[in-house]
C-alpha cells in the first residue's frame, strides 16, 4: 500500500494565498513562500497528511504560463526557499505534490523565445504544435501556433517530439533530486498525449518509490487516464458536481448514481474535492449552508482521496468574477495571524478536523468496499468495509429530522462526530438524524482512540465566512533561513537536572525555540484567550527562523 492510498490532501494556490503580485517583473526574489510555514501546523491539526501546492515555478502571471521549470517563481522566493519548505512539510509528516504544467509553456520560456528570434532556423521550431510561419497570432509575431484554451499566452508543447518528452522527464527528475517532491498533479491532463503520459509514468516509477501522478481531467471515462500505464489517479469532477447539486436539488439519487458509474469504470482512488482554485467555493455553491456538514461527510467517506482547498475549511465564500480576473475571488490572500484565532472557534473547521482524523484512523474509509444500503431523494445510507474495519455513513438533506436503519454486523458502534453509541443486533441498528444532519458510525475497535468531537456544532449554528479576506502584509515577509531542520529526536537530548530559565529579554534571533514559543504565546494572550488549538499550533512549530518571523509579526 502506498502513502497516497491513505492521503488526506490540503490544496494551496501559493501565488494567491501569499498575496503575490498578479504580474511577475522578474525582479529580486521575495520570500513569500515562507508565509505558508506557520500554516503547516494547522494543516496537520485538521487531519491532513499531504499537500498539493502549485503552480510554483517561474511564470509571468497566474502561474500556468511557465517561464522556467527549474526555478521557483521569484514572487515566492528562490529554489532554496522551496527546498526548505518541502523539508518542513516532510518534518511535519506531510507528503508534497507540485503542479506540473507540461501541456503548454509561457511565451517567455527559452524555447519559445528562440523560436521568435530565429523563426524557421530555430532548433525548437518542432517543440510546439502547428507552428505556421505564414500565419500570425494575437501578439503579432508573424507566425501562428496552437495554444491552450484559445489563449496565445499558453503555447501548446508538441508532446510527440522526443526532445520535449525527454526534457519534461528530466524536469521531473530535477524536482525529485532538488526538492524531494513526492508526486505531481498534471495540469490539463485531459488533453495530454497518452504516449507522453506513459513516458511520465515510467519516469515516476524510476525516480522515487510510490511517486504519485494525478491528472486534471474534467469529463469522460476516467479509466482511460487512471490505469497501470498512465496515471495513478485523476480529479473527480463527476463527484464534485454530484455532491453540491445532489444537496441543492434534494436528490441523493444523483450522488449514488455517480458513485455507481465511477465504480463501473473501476475508478476507486480518484482525487475528490468539493472546490478548488478553478471552481466556486462550496459555501457559495450550496443553497443551504447547513449542508456543509453532509457534503463533507460524503467527501471524506465515499471512495476516493479527499482534498480540502485552502480557506474552505473556514467556510469562506468565493464566487467567480468577470474578465481577466475572473478567478481572483477564488484565490485570496490569507494572513495566518488573522485566521489562527478563528480556527479554534469555527464550526466548519471543527467538522473538517473531525472528519480528517476519522479518515486517517478508520481503514475502511481508505480501503473498504462500498455498499449502498438505503436511498431516497433525501436520505442516503451506505457502508464501507474491509478486513475487520467497518463504517456506516448516514446523511439527511431534508428540512426535518428522520430515523434510518443502518445495516451492520452485530456489535457496539460509535458515532464519530458526536460520540453517541449504538448496539447492532439482528443485522443493524436505528439511527436518528437531524435536519440536514449526518453521522459516521464505526465499530468501537476502530473508534476507540477517536476523541469525541464535542466542538462539532449543529449545522444550523454554522454560517460561512463572507467578509473580505484580510490581506497579507508585506512587512511580515520572512527571509530564507539556512538553519537545518530540527528533528523530533532532538527533543530527547540530555538536559541538566534543572532546566534553564527562559530569557525573554534578548533579541529574537538569539532566543531558543522554547523562548520564542513563550514570547508568541505571551503576545497572543494580550490579544485574547489562548485556546488549546492556538497553543498546539505554536508548540508544533519548532523551526527557529519561522518563529522569529512570527514573533516579529505582532
Amino acid at each position: 500500500m502506498a502513502w497516497y492510498d491513505e492521503a488526506v490532501f490540503y490544496h494551496i494556490y501559493p501565488l494567491g494565498m501569499t498575496g503575490a503580485p498578479k504580474q511577475n517583473d522578474y525582479g529580486a526574489p521575495v520570500e513569500r513562500l515562507n508565509l505558508l510555514l506557520p500554516w503547516l501546523g494547522h494543516i496537520k491539526a485538521i487531519g491532513c497528511n499531504a499537500l498539493y501546492i502549485g503552480p510554483l515555478f517561474e511564470s509571468v502571471g497566474h502561474g500556468y504560463e511557465t517561464t522556467d521549470y527549474k526555478k521557483l517563481d521569484s514572487r515566492l522566493g528562490t529554489n532554496e526557499t522551496l527546498k526548505h519548505f518541502v523539508q518542513q512539510c516532510h518534518h511535519k509528516g506531510l507528503k508534497v505534490i507540485f503542479d506540473g504544467v507540461f501541456n503548454h509553456t509561457g511565451r517567455d520560456f527559452f524555447a519559445f523565445r528562440d523560436l521568435k528570434e530565429k523563426r524557421e532556423n530555430s532548433p525548437y521550431r518542432d517543440w510546439y504544435c502547428n507552428v505556421n510561419f505564414h500565419g500570425n497570432n494575437s501578439f503579432n509575431d508573424g507566425f501562428s501556433y496552437e495554444n491552450w484554451g484559445g489563449y496565445d499566452l499558453l503555447v501548446k508543447l508538441n508532446q510527440r517530439n522526443p526532445a520535449v518528452r525527454d526534457y519534461i522527464c528530466d524536469v521531473i527528475r530535477y524536482w525529485v533530486q532538488e526538492f524531494d517532491v513526492d508526486g505531481i498533479r498534471l495540469d490539463a491532463a485531459d488533453v495530454l498525449d497518452f504516449d507522453f503520459m506513459k513516458a511520465l509514468r515510467r519516469t515516476a516509477n524510476e525516480v522515487k518509490a510510490d511517486f504519485w501522478l494525478m491528472g486534471e481531467v474534467i469529463h469522460g471515462d476516467y479509466s482511460r487516464w487512471a490505469n497501470a500505464d498512465t496515471l495513478h489517479s485523476v480529479t473527480n469532477y463527476h463527484l464534485h458536481k454530484a455532491l453540491y447539486s445532489g444537496y441543492n436539488d434534494h436528490n441523493f439519487f444523483e450522488i449514488a448514481h455517480t458513485v455507481k458509474r465511477l465504480n463501473d469504470m473501476g475508478c476507486k482512488k480518484l482525487y475528490t474535492f468539493v472546490d478548488n482554485h478553478d471552481v466556486e467555493r462550496i459555501s457559495s455553491k450550496l443553497k443551504d449552508h447547513r449542508d456543509f456538514l453532509g457534503v463533507h461527510i460524503l467527501l471524506y467517506t465515499l471512495q476516493g482521496i479527499p482534498s480540502i482547498y485552502y480557506g474552505s475549511e473556514f467556510g469562506i465564500a468565493g464566487k467567480k468574477g468577470h474578465g481577466a480576473e475572473a478567478d481572483a475571488p477564488l484565490r485570496p490572500a490569507m494572513d495566518y495571524r488573522h485566521w489562527v484565532g478563528e480556527a479554534a472557534e469555527n464550526g466548519c473547521v471543527a467538522v473538517v478536523a473531525a472528519l480528517g482524523h476519522l479518515r486517517q484512523q478508520v481503514k475502511a474509509l481508505s480501503y473498504g468496499d462500498y455498499r449502498e444500503q438505503h436511498l431516497t431523494t433525501e436520505q442516503f445510507v451506505f457502508s464501507r468495509a474491509c478486513a475487520g474495519s467497518y463504517a456506516v455513513v448516514a446523511v439527511n438533506n431534508a428540512d426535518h429530522p428522520c430515523t434510518v436503519f443502518c445495516a451492520a454486523p452485530n456489535g457496539v458502534y460509535r458515532g464519530a462526530l458526536w460520540g453517541r453509541e449504538a448496539i447492532a443486533k439482528d443485522g443493524g441498528f436505528s439511527c436518528d438524524l437531524a435536519a440536514h444532519g449526518g453521522e459516521v458510525w464505526v465499530s468501537v475497535e476502530d473508534g476507540a482512540s477517536l476523541p469525541v468531537a464535542e466542538d462539532v456544532p449543529v449545522m444550523a449554528e454554522i454560517t460561512p465566512v463572507v467578509e473580505e479576506v484580510a490581506p497579507v502584509a508585506e512587512e511580515i515577509l520572512p527571509e530564507v533561513v539556512e538553519a537545518p531542520i530540527v528533528e523530533e529526536k532532538a527533543a530527547v537530548e540530555e538536559v541538566p537536572a534543572e532546566a534553564p530559565a527562559l530569557d525573554l529579554t534578548k533579541p529574537y534571533e538569539d532566543m531558543t525555540v522554547a523562548e520564542l514559543q513563550a514570547v508568541i504565546l505571551g503576545k497572543m494572550a494580550k490579544n485574547g484567550p489562548v485556546t488549546e488549538y492556538m497553543r498546539k499550533t505554536v508548540d508544533d512549530n519548532t523551526h527557529h527562523g519561522s518563529l522569529v518571523t512570527w514573533a516579529k509579526s505582532f
